[in-house]
């Protein structure tokens, strides 16, 4: 059983007292606009108490995989609710703090998107009003802010407020929050307004382990008036949740147990959507003015009438759904692009597809808006919420250019699905009013369908999906995609209470520096030695004295050489020694950095213990090549930004020993631009220019004019990397020459010129506007360079075989096709340069056209050879059933072709026994106006009846026959024909 710690507080500055509260039975609140309701609430926690104002973290999150998109306010200080922050930065100072986040829910575990629409409170876009205290004050204080704002500040009468908090949980053994209830008491909510309830609605988890604690809820009467305590946490639209009030004070550890924390916090969370709406007097949150200027653009480039607020039955035709969707849509597909996520095929960017053909299916078929009408509502988007996330003004043309041109991509997948849809129907072995649920489930994941969309054309067509099946199709893909996300991130190394107690004994944070004390001796790198001592050791969850051999666990020194994994670049690699035990190393599996110690993850190969001294050995070859990539990675980026322009934003990059990969903001390259960048790169790399770094104030460091960053926290005082120029100059105004300057923790070069060269091998979009560079430097760029240079003489020596001797027979023909199909796959598959692979392409594909032309051509002409005593044979025959000498199915196919066009009216099959197989070869095709017979299953009859499969269209059809009577085939095939016909 765990006893609760009641914190007793005096003299709370600022704060209502009981005496001082708003008086039950007051009228409704004055109405208030948006932006008046945001800016009160971040006023009155700054102003009037203390709290630090910190932006909006970007909706991708920083540095955790397990989340698809930032879901929640406290998403960003997670760090710090697990004290893994690194001490340095900015965040480890944190006390108080109030923000309005962005979140978008609609993917994982936190998934809106299918209920957007049809309520009037669902969103897959929000903003989220918080408020924090990281171990500065904690429940009372907490209660008496809250009650103060939303009764005093905003207005909003005490009779139409309930509180609810947590009853305690006998199967967990918590006791109930009776601090909470005693304090709510003392405010002057009233009894029967002041609500127990379980761990399900009042007891906060961050997930399956980690800090956690009871909340509590306040929660609104929209009619007032009354007692309506028995709607509280009823899902009743009339007495609504407004601020949830989360107090950690446990850790849930990995058994499941609780303990209490060493420092306890506060989060409160309270939906701006949902608070406008009360302050305003609405009852949908699309009412309010976040959302009426948004209606209203969409109702002036639609073709029906004007938003009229109408839900399930009564809303005829879904407009009103339609309307909803379309405005919550939209402000979901600008945020995000604005943060980089754009509409892909995995992840978050799956996510932002399905939103925005969601989007793209109401505007056109139920709003009946033209094309581009989506994309021309972002600018209201924009004036809604411009002024207070900035981004949205500096995106908003890129914003409608993405939106248009996957608009424009899904409109023609539509019709693509649409005859998958016909094709299906028309197949022999469809079971008539059942859709097969592989192919809606094609649908789905392949053209980007939403299902509701896939069950509306089949209704049309009295049709249903197979739900059974199709629902087992998704719950393997969610299995799939489960077992991948939960592969993904890193586990934290140290738990949160390990961390607390490192502090408690006084632990120093691991000192690193000797990473960057590394020097050039006669153009070789000199890396110094390290010797340390154990100062702890963490296995199975917890610290511990010593580990013996097999046993895995994290060592924390007082000093290190290594460099942990970090701002994109892979860890050191090494090994330790023990004193007095040389001879017995303990490899080193990985690096982490976990709220300011390094953690060293060792199998130990011998007992380990506190106290021990060690020896530290590094991999330098490894050390050194990701010095070389991450410079290489700087010098990149800045010559992205000079070819390009300073629109380029880096969006993420992998700095690894053997290659570095680069994420940044434009559509594609083009040969000339790959060059370009590649010439730059290299003029730097051979002008061997000197690599600066110094460590600065974060905020003197963010005043260096031309200064690259990307969206992550770093600690204060950071470290600012310059190539060519010294980083004091860079204040100075002394030099007017561009340069790559850029904050950065990594490991690099002391000059540019040990890179020796750098070559982008591979190109490509991740998603739309965003691109991925993969290059190699050193021996490996001067390998893929030859490479290059070989298969661009291979590619020209083929070209040249082509021009001087045009292949003369089929069997050439092929050949020579053949070998540019195998080259192709070279050219596609070998590390080349870009520039060069884009170019060979080019010409081999053409090559391709070349070559299937004249096979096309030799094979036409052979089918006109073997068709021609056939045609004598025949004439006009209605049914054309009869066997040629061929090993080409294609020439088969194109000899039937012949003999139709000659005899448009006539039912033809040829059939072609193999003499080395034993196979036959079958071709068929069958008048345009035939509905009796369907080239597809006369030709799957008889291949079935030959022992084999066939496929086909409508009209023209093929396959093989495993053997048998070929006479006795003919005659088979001719009675089958004649009696579909005939029937």
């Amino acid at each position: 059983m765990l006893g609760l710690v009641l914190r007793r507080t005096s003299g709370l500055p600022g704060l209502l007292s009981a005496r001082s509260a708003r008086p039950f039975g007051s009228p409704p609140p004055p109405e208030m606009s948006a932006a008046l309701v945001r800016s009160t609430f971040l006023d009155f926690f700054q102003d009037k108490h203390r709290h630090r104002l910190v932006p909006s973290s970007p909706v991708r999150p920083r540095g955790d995989p397990s989340l698809l998109f930032v879901n929640a306010g406290m998403n960003q200080f997670k760090p710090v609710f697990l004290g893994t922050v690194d001490p340095r930065s900015e965040m480890a100072s944190y006390q108080r703090v109030v923000n309005t986040q962005k979140c978008v829910r609609a993917g994982g575990k936190h998934n809106d998107l299918e209920d957007v629409g049809r309520d009037v409170y669902h969103h897959t876009f929000f903003e989220m009003l918080g408020s924090w205290s990281f171990g500065d004050y904690f429940k009372k204080e907490a209660c008496y802010m809250a009650w103060s704002l939303l009764t005093e500040h905003y207005g909003i009468p005490a009779d139409r407020l309930y509180v609810s908090y947590f009853a305690g949980d006998a199967v967990s053994g918590v006791p109930a929050d009776e601090e909470t209830q005693h304090i709510w008491l003392e405010i002057g909510v009233p009894p029967d307004r002041l609500l127990p309830f379980g761990p399900k609605e009042n007891f906060w988890e961050m997930g399956n382990s980690g800090p956690c604690g009871p909340c509590t809820e306040i929660h609104y009467d929209h009619v007032g008036g009354r007692n309506a305590a028995a709607l509280v946490n009823a899902d009743s639209p009339e007495v609504v949740e407004i601020w949830n009030l989360v107090f950690m004070q446990y850790n849930r550890e990995v058994d499941h147990n609780l303990r209490q924390l060493p420092q306890f916090s506060v989060d409160t969370g309270m939906g701006l959507e949902r608070l406008v709406s009360v302050l305003q007097g609405k009852r949908s949150n699309y009412d309010t003015d976040l959302f009426t200027p948004l209606l209203h653009a969409i109702h002036q480039r639609s073709k029906v009438g004007p938003y009229g607020g109408r839900l399930g039955t009564v809303d005829g035709g879904k407009v009103d759904t339609a309307y909803r969707v379309v405005a919550d849509h939209v402000r979901t597909l600008s945020v995000c692009i604005a943060d980089g996520v754009h509409p892909g095929m995995s992840g978050a960017e799956l996510v932002v597809r399905r939103v925005l053909r969601r989007a793209v299916r109401y505007c056109a078929e139920v709003l009946q808006a033209p094309q581009g009408a989506l994309a021309s509502l972002v600018p209201t988007v924009t004036h809604i919420l411009g002024d207070v996330y900035p981004e949205l003004h500096r995106e908003e043309n890129r914003i409608m250019d993405i939106i248009n041109e996957n608009e424009a991509h899904f409109l023609s997948s539509l019709q693509q699905g649409s005859r998958l849809i016909q094709r299906t129907l028309h197949r022999k072995d469809y079971k008539h009013g059942i859709f097969p649920a592989s192919v809606a489930w094609c649908l789905h994941r392949d053209l980007g369908f939403p299902l509701d969309l896939v069950d509306i054309m089949l209704e049309e067509k009295d049709v249903q999906v197979d739900r059974e099946e199709l629902n087992r199709l998704m719950e393997e893909s969610q299995k799939v995609t489960s077992g991948l996300q939960s592969g993904v991130p890193s586990q934290v190394p140290l738990d949160i209470l390990s961390l607390a107690e490192l502090h408690r004994l006084g632990v120093p944070h691991t000192e690193d520096g000797l990473k960057y004390q590394y020097r050039l001796e006669k153009d070789r790198y000199v890396f110094p030695a390290c010797s340390a001592t154990v100062l702890a050791l963490y296995a199975d969850h917890t610290l511990v004295s010593e580990v013996t051999e097999g046993q895995r666990c994290g060592v924390i020194l007082d000093q290190t050489c290594f460099y942990s994994e970090q701002g994109g670049q892979s860890p050191d690699r090494g090994y330790f020694t023990r004193d007095g035990l040389q001879d017995v190393v303990y490899p080193v599996e990985a690096v982490v950095l976990a709220g300011g110690y390094v953690v060293h993850q060792v199998t130990a190969t011998d007992y380990l213990k506190t106290g021990n001294q060690v020896q530290l050995h590094l991999d330098q070859v490894h050390r050194l090549s990701c010095m070389v990539n991450h410079t290489a990675t700087h010098l990149l980026n800045f010559a992205l930004r000079k070819v390009l322009g300073a629109s380029v934003q880096q969006r993420g990059s992998k700095v690894s020993a053997d290659r570095l990969r680069f994420d940044f903001s434009v559509k594609s390259l083009d040969t000339s631009q790959l060059q370009q960048v590649d010439r730059c790169v290299n003029d730097i790399i051979r002008a061997n220019h000197f690599v600066h770094s110094q460590e600065l104030p974060l905020r003197e460091a963010n005043r260096i004019k031309g200064l690259r960053t990307v969206d992550e926290v770093y600690p204060d005082p950071v470290r600012v990397v310059s190539v060519e120029v010294e980083v004091s100059e860079l204040f100075e105004g002394e030099t007017g020459r561009e340069t790559s300057v850029e904050l950065c923790c990594g490991t690099h070069l002391l000059q540019t010129g040990a890179i020796e060269d750098l070559l982008i091998v591979s190109e490509r979009q991740t998603v739309k506007g965003i691109s991925r560079i993969v290059a190699v430097t050193g021996r490996e760029a001067k390998r893929a360079r030859e490479e290059g240079q070989t298969l661009s003489q291979e590619v020209g020596s083929l070209s040249a075989r082509l021009t001087d001797s045009a292949p003369s027979s089929i069997d050439a023909a092929q050949r020579f096709a053949k070998e540019v199909g195998l080259l192709s796959d070279a050219v596609d598959n070998t590390s080349i340069p870009q520039w060069q692979r884009s170019d060979l392409q080019a010409r081999l594909r053409a090559l391709q056209r070349t070559s299937n032309t004249t096979v096309r051509k030799l094979e036409a002409r052979e089918a006109a050879l073997i068709a021609q005593p056939l045609r004598e044979k025949n004439g006009r025959k209605t049914l054309q059933v009869d066997s040629v000498q061929t090993d080409s199915l294609s020439i088969l196919m194109k000899t039937v072709n012949q003999l139709s066009a000659a005899a448009p009216h006539s039912y033809v099959m040829l059939l072609a026994p193999q003499r080395h197989s034993g196979k036959v070869l079958c071709a068929c095709q069958v008048p345009k106006d035939s509905p009796a017979l369907l080239a597809s299953d006369w030709a799957g009859a008889v291949c079935r009846h030959l022992g084999g499969v066939a496929g086909g269209s409508m009209l023209v059809a093929k396959g093989t026959g495993s053997g048998g009577d070929i006479a006795e085939a003919l005659e088979w095939a001719e009675e089958f024909a004649r009696l579909e016909t005939q029937r």
